[in-house]
């Protein structure tokens, strides 16, 4: 039986202190917005933030950084995207919500855990049946700001669930344009294919982020004069892959003065990453024209690790990208559904005013559980009396000072051949990591593979052999993380036949002889 996190009703009174402190004969202090961007699938190396980019352009993330703390070892909590949106909104790991796949576009409801019955004889394991909905049980961030008398409101992407499980009932005002799918409906560019229920229409070759970009916008003018919690989640640079003309062409024409070899030439997607700088920029502009950026926290954050295969794998091939990768990770191992760093480390700013120093670097790990406390931490937002957080504050880390939110881990039960990512988990202790693999050593048992990330970022040396004690000590930590998120642990599968995993295609019965 899971553990229950109930919600529960707060009154607005016991969030006085955020709505405003009287200070003898001045005006009241008001609370600070939030301003929380997520973007999706991009990489930890798709920006300027982390390393500079030959090809990629994002002068307006650079612009933000100026303006706040970057983080060089932010982790997302699964290398798939609603896995991570429900630990942001919740503060909980997603083993132990039980949302570990994106899957919760699927007309089918599913909200207990478990192992899938049976699989094809090439999986060597049984994998999880993921959850399909955010459950209301779950007290979210919104229904913390709305409490406290914030305007909420969500734009862009959800993929926690349709109605009535949409950010509708989980705490905001207003969802644009109100679609559970997990990428926009169609393309990016107009014309787009939301149903007509939606009222979602459009300009001529409009963009998808300009005009969520643009709804959002017009939600913080009208509440310029009270506190609001604003999640501007971007589409971008989920599939489909498309961009404005424009801007494809201005990259490939940049693209053809790289080596062959460049990891990052896709255009199609530099453009998209153009796109959502651009609206980041333009989100930046109006918090100075209506002189909020003082008192407004913004976070930048993606969801998981960029798409390191080539196009037209899982998505049909965009205009000019045969044959090119989407992006590199470089030099981060793996990405998108794979438990190596190119998966799961983000890039990932903080801007707030009074507490992080302008165009500071923070090497403390952090991970996406850990924004909901670290709110609930420094603006003293009232919880439910049975609420718990996975996650972490960071506080200190955002003053400048040492902060170790000790082990972190990431569950991902699940196989994706598209990405090679094997059913696995990862624990991050100091500068080690050891991954768990189920069902692929000798004899079926879980394979360790043990990095020294402050050594070798990229993850090329294996030291389990080298360092039993040092990966046995961190796979106990695993085992005592699994059993207290109550995790889907893979299963054996029964039917494994190592011959079709090896070839692909399952082992032909030899022919019987005739007598």
């Amino acid at each position: 039986m899971r553990v229950p996190f109930p919600r529960l009703a707060l009154a607005a009174a016991i969030f006085a202190p955020l709505a405003a402190v009287p200070v003898a004969d001045a005006a009241p202090i008001r609370a600070p917005n939030l301003l929380f961007i997520l973007a999706d699938d991009l990489g930890w190396a798709d920006t300027s933030l982390n390393r500079p980019s030959a090809f990629y352009e994002t002068p307006n993330l650079q612009r933000l950084a100026a303006r706040g703390m970057r983080f060089t070892q932010a982790y997302a909590a699964n290398p798939l995207c609603s896995p991570t949106r429900a630990s942001i909104l919740t503060g909980l790991y997603p083993a132990r919500i039980g949302i570990t796949a994106p899957v919760c576009h699927l007309p089918q409801v599913i909200l207990e855990k478990g192992t899938l019955k049976q699989a094809a004889p090439t999986a060597p394991v049984l994998v999880a049946q993921s959850i399909t909905r955010l459950e209301h049980r779950y007290h979210t961030l919104a229904e913390s700001f709305k409490a406290g008398g914030y305007a909420t409101g969500h734009f862009g992407k959800w993929h926690l669930g349709p109605e009535p499980y949409s950010p509708l009932q989980q705490g905001f005002d207003v969802d644009f344009p109100h679609w559970p799918g997990p990428g926009p409906a169609g393309s990016y560019v107009a014309p787009w294919r939301f149903p007509a229920a939606l009222n979602v229409a459009s300009q001529a070759h409009e963009h998808i982020e300009d005009r969520v970009a643009t709804e959002a916008i017009k939600f913080i003018s009208a509440n310029k004069d009270r506190p609001f919690y604003v999640n501007y989640w971007a589409f971008s640079v989920h599939a489909p892959y498309d961009a404005k003309k424009h801007l494809v062409e201005k990259y490939r024409a940049k693209a053809a003065g790289l080596p062959p070899g460049s990891g990052q030439r896709n255009p199609v997607y530099a453009a998209m990453v153009h796109s959502l700088d651009e609206n980041v920029g333009r989100l930046l502009d109006t918090l100075d024209e209506l002189k909020l950026s003082e008192n407004t926290i913004i976070v930048f954050f993606s969801d998981n690790g960029g798409v390191h295969w080539q196009a037209g794998v899982t998505e049909p091939v965009a205009d000019g990208t045969a044959g090119l990768t989407i992006t590199s990770n470089a030099p981060l191992r793996g990405g998108k559904a794979t438990t190596y760093e190119g998966g799961t480390r983000e890039p990932c700013v903080v801007v707030w005013p009074g507490v992080a120093k302008p165009a500071s670097v923070s090497d403390a790990i952090i991970q996406s559980t850990d924004f909901f406390p670290t709110f609930a931490d420094v603006l003293k937002l009232s919880l439910p009396a049975a609420h718990r957080f996975d996650g972490k504050s960071f506080v200190h880390a955002l003053r400048g000072a040492a902060h170790d939110r000790g082990p972190t881990f990431c569950h991902f039960p699940h196989t994706t051949p598209a990405s090679g990512g094997l059913a696995s988990t990862w624990v991050r202790a100091g500068d080690w990591k050891l991954i768990r693999f189920y069902g692929l050593g000798p004899g079926r048992a879980d394979k360790l593979e043990l990095y020294n990330l402050n050594n070798d970022l990229s993850e090329t040396t294996d030291l389990a052999a080298q360092n039993p004690a040092k990966a046995a000590e961190l796979d106990a930590l695993i085992t005592q993380f699994l059993r207290e998120t109550e995790a889907v642990v893979p299963a054996l599968n029964p039917a494994y036949d190592p011959a079709a995993r090896a070839t692909g295609a399952p082992k032909k019965k030899a022919a019987k002889k005739k007598a």
